[in-house]
């Protein structure tokens, strides 16, 4: 296995690893005695190259956004201090709220596994994760000291060695190891790192404290990245739980969604209902607004819709009619687009309309055109919202394309550049994909959007995607 090159920073050469014994040096010779002021001078610049050395990689930590990217970094910056070249970190928070991940450097996938089968309290990362449970557990009633690292110089020369720990080592290749829990005052226990040495070896002491200073500070990095980690998992838990988790099945048509939240969590989404007499209603719509407040404003909308579109959803201006007096009624301050279609597939009939959304796309063989809908203002806007209707019908194997806006805003050009972006994509579609609609949408999007959906740099890329396509046979 290739090992990982590390990163040199001030005062730590970490392509030099340690050696694996270290001789006690000999006395000196009382000629070669330094003068006093050689002696300090030669500390001054010691912890000099230290506080260079912790604020380079303390920097370089702070940088990181993301939970993977600061578990990464610690794990480089920690075998730079330590002079290891392999190491994990398990992150394993104390009040079980996750996540619970393993990461490793250096290490495969398949040697994260070996050591998973290691028992627990055989392994130092185990016993820190143990240790600061129970001293947590106890400290109210009993305070003892807590354990703050475990040094294992020689773990062939322990004759206690779990005999699997002693397998999995030879296996992979290490032979010490030095491991420190991940603490904070306020969070508790987050997880445990270990750092492995490829030879009999430790830390010296002067690198134990820089590991520590540094363990220290990344360790409430870390802690306010798993909150932010659970706070982001929680919102796309409930954005999720608001869109349809399966689109339903109309004998007639076939539908296909793709639906992708910006960084910001907009209030972008998409619905498939089953209607009576054998209907099927068909809506895209987006609200103003980002994070939570507009993800729960998009679900009530959504909720609203529904029902409306149950009890009048043969006429598609009465449903957004009364969509909009709801909107304009218990959220003032807020206003929506929205687009209704009533679709009857064994007449491959479709009645729709809009509220300030771009129209619809229609593709097929002899055709691909966007629908011709009203102008309207958004709903919320006006004292009174209303359009009217348009009737199409679809020929045979015709696939009706509906989206929201954040599809042509992520193209970063201005709208009739888009909307013609979106069309040559529509036209380009190959015919093989053409009785797919799932591939219909996915040619569009891969042609309109060539870098993918991760937003670049920029507001206006941020917004949502939603397309639901709707292919009549």
């Amino acid at each position: 296995m290739t090992a990982p090159h590390l990163p040199k920073v001030a005062g730590i050469d970490s392509t030099v690893p340690p050696p694996a014994h270290t001789v006690p040096p000999g006395p000196a010779a009382p000629y070669a005695q330094a003068a006093p002021g050689a002696l300090i001078q030669d500390r001054l610049a010691g912890w000099v190259s230290d506080l260079t050395t912790l604020h380079e990689l303390t920097e370089r930590l702070s940088r990181t956004s993301t939970l993977d990217g600061a578990l990464d970094e610690l794990l480089r910056a920690g075998a730079a201090l330590v002079g290891a070249r392999r190491g994990l970190v398990v992150l394993e928070p104390a009040d079980g709220r996750g996540p619970d991940t393993t990461v490793g450097l250096g290490l495969a996938r398949a040697d994260l596994g070996h050591l998973e089968t290691v028992p627990r309290a055989a392994t130092a990362f185990g016993r820190l994760l143990d240790a600061t449970a129970a001293t947590a557990a106890t400290a109210a009633d009993a305070p003892g000291p807590a354990v703050t690292e475990i040094v294992q110089p020689d773990l062939f020369a322990d004759d206690t060695l779990d005999p699997r720990h002693r397998e999995v080592a030879v296996r992979l290749g290490y032979a010490a190891s030095y491991a420190l829990p991940l603490v904070t005052d306020a969070a508790g226990r987050v997880g445990a790192a270990a750092w492995l040495y490829d030879e009999p070896a430790e830390p010296a002491e002067r690198r134990r404290h820089l590991i520590g200073l540094y363990v220290r500070h990344a360790t409430e990095h870390l802690a306010r990245l798993v909150e932010l980690d659970r706070a982001r998992t929680t919102e796309a838990t409930l954005r999720a739980e608001l869109l349809p988790p399966r689109l339903p099945r109309v004998a007639g048509v076939q539908l296909a969604a793709r639906h992708h939240t910006g960084p910001r969590g907009g209030g972008d989404w998409f619905d498939a209902l089953p209607l009576p007499d054998a209907a099927l209603g068909l809506a895209v719509g987006s609200v103003t607004g980002c994070g939570p407040s507009a993800v729960a404003a998009m679900g009530r909308l959504r909720a609203s819709l529904r029902a409306y579109a149950v009890m009048e959803g043969e006429d598609p201006v009465a449903v957004l009619s009364d969509l909009e007096l709801l909107l304009r009624l218990t959220e003032p301050a807020r206003s929506a687009t929205a687009l209704f279609a009533y679709c009857e597939p064994a007449l491959r009939k479709i009645v729709l309309a809009g509220a300030g959304h771009s129209p619809p796309l229609i593709v097929g063989e002899r055709r691909t055109e966007f629908v011709e809908t009203s102008l309207s203002a958004p709903l919320g806007m006006l004292a009174c919202w209303e359009a009217p209707s348009v009737e199409m019908r679809p020929e045979p194997g015709e696939t009706l394309l509906l989206y929201t806006d954040g599809l042509l805003h992520r193209t970063g050009e201005a709208m009739d550049r888009a909307f013609a972006k979106l069309h040559a994509a529509a036209v380009s579609v190959p015919k093989a994909a053409r009785d797919d609609p799932g591939a219909i949408a996915d040619h569009v999007l891969r042609t309109v959007l060539p870098e993918g959906l991760d937003a670049p740099d920029g507001c206006d890329s941020e917004e949502d995607v939603v397309l639901l396509a709707a292919r009549f046979e």
